[in-house]
Order: structure tokens, then sequence, then C-alpha cells
């Protein structure tokens, strides 16, 4: 007689089970780790070679990954983004306005004898208003073309120095008569709506 009959289903169960669990259980191999990627000596770069470069990120929430790097306008303040709005008195001034427009900057405007020329300029009205523009755009922009924009990193300073003006023997330049000029109007931005 069998050892397994009609008469004992479950042991035939708990037989199949046993040699399913059996035959399951194999010896995995422990994984190997990461080998760690050496920087390069004078070589090529790891993206010229091909291979990926290491970027540390940290993960904010469920699909968001930050890199954590600083982002160009922490590194060189001039390259921040200002939006601007000077208030408004009727005595604005261009050195008022530059003071204001650096007032979270970390730069500060410094004390030379060329800004008092600019601290005397009314501010134009199209000045009151700044932005979205870069640190450096909006400081020169306010000091108008006249002026050049020296930057002392080290101490965080910006100062305003007179723009070169081309002349010959110290007399202001010849003109002749003047052309029209035919100004394009650059094309109204439309948008796209879905």
């Amino acid at each position: 007689m069998p050892a397994f009959s009609q008469n004992h289903p479950s042991k035939v169960l708990l037989c199949l089970l046993m040699t399913a669990a059996l035959a399951s259980c194999t010896t995995a191999s422990a994984p190997t780790p990461p080998t760690p990627v050496k920087p390069a000596e004078k070589g090529p770069s790891a993206s010229a070679r091909g291979m990926p470069e290491f970027i540390s990120v940290v993960r904010y929430g469920r699909y968001t990954l930050v890199e954590l790097a600083p982002v160009l306008a922490q590194q060189d303040l001039l390259f921040q983004v200002v939006d601007v709005t000077v208030p408004d008195t009727r005595t604005a001034t261009v050195g008022g306005a530059l003071r204001h427009v650096l007032l979270r900057s970390g730069y500060q405007l410094c004390s030379s004898s060329d800004i008092a020329a600019l601290n005397v300029l009314p501010l134009p009205a199209s000045h009151y208003r700044l932005g979205p523009l870069l640190l450096r755009d909006a400081l020169l922009t306010l000091a108008g073309p006249a002026w050049g924009l020296e930057v002392d990193d080290g101490a965080r300073r910006i100062c305003f120095t007179r723009a070169v003006q081309p002349t010959t023997d110290g007399a202001l330049p010849q003109s002749g008569p003047v052309a029209p000029v035919d100004i394009a109007r650059p094309p109204l931005k439309t948008e796209a709506r879905p």
C-alpha cells in the first residue's frame, strides 16, 4: 500500500508545500558594494569619458530632488533677480534709488565724489518700478549710460565712475545733419492659451 493514499489528502498537500519550500531555498551571494569613483587626475572629465558625474541631491517630498549646490545668484550676488518699487516721492533721486535697490543685496554704495553727482540727479518716472531683472542691470539702468559700474567684491561696495566719452582735442564732437531714424516697434508679445 502506498504511503499516501486517498484517505490523507492533507498529507499530500503538506508534502507538496514542503517540496516547493525546499526548492525555493537557494544560497544567494552577498551583493557587491559599489566601487567608489576616484576623481580623475589630469585626465578627461567624467562626462568626457561617457561616465555620469556625481551630483549630490536630497529628496524633498515624493517627487522632488534638490541639488545640493549654490545657485549662480548665491555665488555672484550681482546675478540675483530684483523686483523693486522705489517709494514715490517728489524728491526721489538716482542716488536714493540706488541705495533702495541695494538694501538687501549684500552690497552698499560707496561714498566717493562721483556718487555725489548721482545723488542730486532726479529719478526719471520710468525708474520708479524696476524688474524683475538682474541686480547688475538694475544698477546700470538707474545710473545710465554715462556711468561705469565698479564692483569691489571684497568690501561688497558698488561705485560708479563717469564713462570715458570719446572726444577730439577736448572739444565736443561735431555732428552733421541728423538723418531720420526708422524705429521699428517690436512685435507685441502674445500669450498662447491651450
